[in-house]
């Protein structure tokens, strides 16, 4: 067989052969299927082989075509299409019409993608009730969890995962609904009132417009922060099989409706090491004061006193591409909103790391989350609503992989294997004479 792998097992001395096969980069991702190890057996009644990979750290748990990562390069892209590309030519909804759909629109059906998204951001009305139970000082987060699953209570129909009118009409909601629960999560934990969705606004320009509008009768955005907030959700919006995606995948293999795998899926990105890692660079950045003291800081961070936040990443040896284009509009953002002092930490800590061969040869470059925070900042964003703002447009991403999995054949209820290290049988002791 030319394209397989032969295993011999040293334990029986016996031969296997393995195919090997290939995804769309034959040179680069190469596998061999994870089942084809359990025949590899000592006795017959031997359960077989089994691959331990905690972490998923090289296992691939399905066949994806959304998107492409090549980590040594640096390089990302969606359906084929360069990041920079996308960022710099696209809008975010034409992105996420993409993303889900497999093509860039025509002009027609991004007017008609666009009209979908535009009226169904309406929430009903016993959604806000739900809304206003949480505690005035609940975080953003968890009630964009709970709302969310909520959802699931409101539209019954969404369970019908097998109708594909159906399920169109559940991205339309989700893609729609989010920004709107996400502004009503924040304005209740400020006290404010809710301002509603303005259809003659852009996908972001809404959003700006549902989170900051006040006593005017029309809210008109800044078309730079405007613009800039577009870039950043179709940076975000997709990013091969992450936790949140994985958490998506899992739990929709049960054939749950896309509310609650979305839900599930937002939860699992609510975490510090996930969604809430740019909040984790802002602090590290005020806690360095000054950029003075970035040298003693990255001082400390070599010897192990402190971790250098927003530099590496599980996927990227190189520097990642997002945080190119986070540097360069971070610029634009601050001629709007005035220059956030951090920056000048942020870039004297970047040349440091990116000359300091400790840096270099661990490969620890500056990933998305090392700009993203101060931009958020500088745009009036509170820290806890930086996760929210990941969850929006990775929501398109969730629902991506979610129809990408129900199309699959080879998909069923997610259930991975493990490896038993507890006690072997046990007779159980009664109560009375325990101990």
């Amino acid at each position: 067989m030319a394209d397989s792998l032969t295993i011999t097992d040293n334990r029986t001395g016996k031969q296997y052969e393995i195919p090997i096969e290939y995804g769309t980069y034959p040179k680069r991702s190469a596998f061999v299927r994870a089942f084809d190890l359990r025949q590899i057996k000592v006795a017959d009644d031997d359960f077989g082989l089994l691959s331990y990979d905690p972490s998923f750290m090289n296992t691939a748990s399905c066949r994806s075509a959304v998107t492409f990562i090549e980590g040594d390069e640096g390089t990302l892209r969606y359906r084929g299409y360069a990041i920079e590309e996308l960022a710099h030519k696209s809008s975010f909804l034409e992105v996420a019409y993409l993303i889900l759909h497999g093509e860039l629109p025509t002009p027609a059906q991004l007017e008609e993608w666009r009209w979908q998204i535009t009226h169904h951001t309406i929430l009903h009305e016993n959604i806000k009730t739900f809304m206003e139970g949480f505690r005035y000082d609940a975080h953003p987060m968890g009630i964009l969890v709970g709302t969310v699953a909520a959802l699931s209570t409101f539209y019954p129909d969404a369970k019908n995962i097998t109708d594909v009118r159906s399920r169109s009409i559940q991205i339309h909601r989700l893609v729609a609904k989010m920004p709107t629960i996400a502004a009503f999560a924040y304005r209740h934990s400020i006290g404010m009132p809710y301002a509603y969705p303005d259809n003659d606004l852009s996908y972001t320009g809404n959003f700006l417009n549902m989170m900051y509008k006040m006593t005017e009768l029309k809210y008109q955005p800044d078309p730079v922060l405007e613009h800039v907030l577009d870039v950043l959700f179709i940076l975000h919006a997709d990013h091969e099989q992450n936790c949140s995606a994985n958490a998506m995948r899992s739990v929709a293999s049960s054939h749950s409706d896309p509310f609650v795998a979305v839900a599930a899926a937002t939860a699992a990105l609510s975490g510090p090491l996930h969604g809430g890692a740019n909040e984790r660079v802002l602090r590290m950045l005020q806690e360095i004061g000054h950029k003075d003291q970035v040298a003693d800081y990255v001082k400390q961070a070599k010897s192990g006193e402190y971790r250098l936040m927003g530099f590496g990443h599980r996927v990227y040896k190189n520097y990642d591409p997002r945080a190119r284009i986070l540097k360069e509009l971070a610029q634009q953002v601050f001629e709007v909103t005035g220059k956030n002092p951090l920056l000048d930490i942020a870039l004297e800590l970047e040349r440091i790391a990116l000359e300091d061969d400790y840096f270099v040869e661990r490969k620890l470059y500056p990933n998305v989350d090392f700009y993203s925070g101060i931009i958020y900042q500088a745009m009036g964003f509170p820290t806890d609503m930086f996760p929210v703002l990941f969850a929006l447009p990775r929501t398109v991403g969730w629902l991506a992989q979610w129809q990408e999995m129900l199309k699959d054949p080879e998909q069923k209820i997610a259930r991975p294997r493990q490896v038993y290290t507890g006690e072997s049988e046990r007779s159980l002791v009664p109560l009375e004479v325990r101990g």
